[in-house]
């Protein structure tokens, strides 16, 4: 299983600093991320955009949450590809790269997560991106669907729509 992690998974598998995500939601992440460490691969891009990105939001000693451990087990598999696949996108700027898709249905998509779309299109096997509460997710679902990409729902309880969509 290979998957691309927003942010916000990690966040909520600590449990902290999202009073928004349910029980049933934390728990979803949690094993989420345990399903990964223990026979999974994350793709990262190779500039560390998103390690960087995870670092502002959760410990790399491993401690105290879910989160942290998995961050931490991340870094220690950053030269693991079996564990770890990092590619290359081509940062144009701040939140700009050549690899998002140029498509009117994504002009309001959040910057800061076009990271995450440039890798999952990059990466040969087209890996689905996780989310947790994040909401634009939702938006974008189908416009990222016209250009190969798949959104997992850990918590599809926040939003009005089913998993099975």
């Amino acid at each position: 299983m290979l998957a691309v992690i927003d942010t916000n998974v990690i966040i909520v598998a600590n449990g902290r600093d999202s009073p928004h995500a349910s029980l049933q939601c934390v728990r979803a992440c949690r094993d989420y991320l345990e399903s990964v460490r223990e026979s999974g691969a994350i793709v990262i891009d190779d500039a560390h955009l998103i390690i960087n990105e995870y670092k502002n939001k959760v410990s790399p000693t491993g401690q105290p949450g879910v989160g942290d451990a998995f961050f931490k087990w991340l870094l220690t598999n950053l030269a693991n590809p079996n564990r770890c696949c990092q590619v290359h996108i081509h940062q144009l700027s701040a939140n700009n790269f050549r690899e998002f898709p140029n498509d009117p249905a994504l002009a309001s998509f959040d910057p800061s997560d076009h990271k995450f779309v440039a890798v999952a299109i990059t990466h040969p096997a087209k890996p689905s991106i996780y989310n947790a509460v994040d909401s634009d997710w939702v938006a974008a679902k189908e416009a990222l669907a016209h250009h190969g990409i798949t959104i997992e729902f850990l918590c599809p309880e926040l939003f009005s729509y089913s998993k099975s969509q």
